[in-house]
């Protein structure tokens, strides 16, 4: 079955395999939530929104959001607005079915205060070229808007096929980045592309293997890291059609590593 998904390789799952850590199933079963989580306040929530802010440079820091949601400290609008649209993302996310549908409408939530009404959970329709936030350089070129919708629809098949087999750990953790990787390089949105991969990877976990996955500190591994993060997204190429999905491999072993991340 998984030969025939249309736009997700395969190729390097066997590899893939063999690299990854023997004791993924086991680590990701000892994932808990935090002690200080609440009914109204969701620690991991809150890491993985600032921290998938922060990779977007977003100004607040970590630590100042934890206090902003924890205990309530005011800051200045414009440093908690994008990152608390983000968590409401989560939020929404952890209590919703995995869909095209319920993907755009939490993209409109991400996106509330980032673009107009009318933009927001909608593909773009013009072509596009993605800069590296940290360095203002050309990182690569998005789909060409002619093939967005196609490559969309490609790819929510293929997500849509994958739930209803039966994966691995390791399997659904190698299919879930390459579903982070693969959107990135769409790029369907004007903006909040990259806030939206980092929450789809990590809903696609938690369809496939439970609620466990929204304490996976994914996020903050990607922005602790974030140089090898670009890095090994650049790794594939620039321009869409060209893209090597062969040069995969250092950007997929990323997530698992986040097993091992504590804020």
């Amino acid at each position: 079955m998984k030969e025939k998904l249309k736009i997700i390789p395969v190729d390097l799952l066997d590899e893939y395999l063999q690299l990854v850590n023997h004791n993924l199933a086991s680590l990701f079963d000892s994932l808990t939530d935090a002690e200080i989580s609440t009914d109204t306040f969701s620690f991991y929530t809150s890491v993985s929104a600032i921290a998938s802010s922060r990779i977007e440079g977003e100004q607040m820091e970590v630590d100042s959001y934890i206090k902003h949601k924890m205990l309530n400290i005011e800051y200045q609008p414009d440093l908690v607005q994008k990152p608390n649209d983000l968590y409401n993302a989560y939020l929404f996310a952890q209590q919703t079915e995995l869909t095209p549908g319920a993907f755009l409408n939490a993209h409109q939530l991400i996106a509330s205060h980032l673009l107009p009404s009318n933009k927001q959970g909608v593909f773009r329709t013009g072509n596009m070229v993605v800069m590296e936030h940290h360095t203002g350089r050309i990182q690569f070129e998005a789909a060409p808007a002619g093939s967005l919708k196609d490559n969309m629809e490609r790819l929510w098949g293929d997500i849509a096929q994958l739930k209803r087999e039966p994966l691995s750990p390791p399997e659904v953790f190698y299919f879930a980045a390459f579903i982070h990787l693969i959107f990135v390089n769409i790029h369907p949105f004007e903006d909040g592309n990259g806030r939206a991969a980092r929450l789809l990877e990590k809903w696609f976990i938690a369809e496939k293997l439970g609620k466990k996955a929204w304490y996976l500190q994914s996020e903050l591994n990607y922005y602790q890291h974030v140089n090898d993060y670009y890095k090994n997204l650049n790794r594939l190429g620039i321009f869409y059609e060209e893209l090597d999905y062969a040069k995969a491999m250092p950007f997929l072993l990323m997530l698992p590593d986040s097993l091992s991340i504590q804020p």
